[in-house]
């Protein structure tokens, strides 16, 4: 049996999904037990509007029940040194509770990009509270989130990646299947900048070459039509005339396939691509690296940042914004640009 008063004395609060309702206190608790009860009856009719009506994911969900429960379990029973009274319900939820609780995160040395999520659970919280009359003004409107450094995808230069894709191209003249295929996978990677989950649940019917494009098949079912340039087209079509029937089952419906007949996993399609790129000599790439390469190098050559955010399957611009702040140490080629090829295959289709 754990106590409340124990859990606010470590050095972290529990990180469990199953907070909500889980909590036992010491003798002569009682008092903070229904505090605790009536808190977290809000907070699972919240996370149902998050799973039913938001159709949240089931990560950012459980990471929403956790934060909030936390929450919960502090106002129940705050510590001693903070001098709160427990909370018995939402409706007496002031800055105070949200200034003391944001304190005690930083006295146990919580990173900021973790307050910062907490804050911003915290602060959708308030909201909901708010637009259901549960409080009549939100007291989460001038709590301030920790400044949290931005993450900057890394990309690689043009220069690189025309290094990686010189890597099975030369292997393909050998006219393995595998070779054709790695050739056409790189390609198609590069040429859209879909993420390698994408990338392998690509099936057959999903290239256009009539149009020059391909369905890929996005998150959460978003499916979205990607235009490719002429190499990864040419890559694909070779492929499945001269490589996929010696490597596929004959009801296999997947584009790219192993050595077994059966759907590519992203593992082994990592494992290929690092093998070129220790071939090309370049170190620390992913496949995530080309997408992220595709993106840079379509903005710093001009492409609208809308253009590339559909192109991407970002759902908010915001993240594509991101590829902004990228440096690539290379100035921009003469040759025909990526964006350019791309507007070429669009129109030649």
């Amino acid at each position: 049996m754990r106590s409340i008063c124990h859990t606010h004395h470590g050095n972290r609060l529990p990180e469990s999904s199953d907070l909500l309702g889980s909590f036992t206190i010491q003798a002569g608790g009682s008092k903070g037990m229904q505090s605790e009860k009536s808190l977290t009856v809000t907070i699972g009719e919240f996370i149902d509007e998050l799973t039913t009506e938001r159709g949240f994911s089931v990560n950012t969900v459980a990471a929403y029940r956790n934060d909030l429960s936390q929450f919960a379990e502090y106002l129940s029973a705050p510590p001693a040194e903070d001098q709160l009274p427990p909370l018995p319900d939402w409706s007496g939820l002031t800055a105070e509770h949200l200034g003391r609780y944001l304190s005690y995160m930083y006295g146990r040395q919580y990173a900021a990009s973790t307050v910062a999520r907490k804050t911003a659970a915290i602060k959708s919280f308030c909201h909901y509270l708010t637009s259901n009359g549960a409080l009549r003004e939100d007291p989460s409107q001038s709590l301030a989130s920790p400044r949290v450094n931005r993450y900057v995808p890394r990309a690689i230069s043009e220069q690189d990646v025309r290094l990686l894709l010189d890597q099975p191209r030369q292997a393909a003249t050998s006219r393995r299947p595998d070779a054709l295929r790695d050739l056409a996978m790189i390609e198609t990677l590069y040429s859209s900048g879909m993420r390698v989950s994408e990338l392998v649940a690509l099936d057959v019917d999903d290239v256009d070459f009539h149009l020059n494009q391909i369905a890929c098949p996005g998150k959460a079912g978003r499916r979205r039509q990607v235009p490719l340039r002429a190499q990864a087209i040419e890559a694909i079509d070779d492929y499945l005339k001269n490589g996929r029937s010696e490597l596929a089952h004959p009801d296999e419906t997947a584009l790219f396939v192993n050595h077994r007949g059966s759907r590519l996993t992203r593992q082994g399609f990592w494992l290929i691509l690092k093998a070129y790129a220790e071939e090309a000599q370049i170190e620390n790439i992913t496949p995530h690296t080309l997408r992220h390469s595709f993106a840079t190098h379509a903005l710093r050559d001009g492409a609208e940042l809308r253009d590339v955010q559909q192109l991407l399957g970002h759902v908010s611009i915001s993240t594509t914004q991101v590829y902004r702040l990228v440096s690539v140490e290379e100035k921009p080629d003469r040759e025909t640009t990526v964006i350019e090829e791309l507007v070429s295959a669009s129109a030649d289709g």
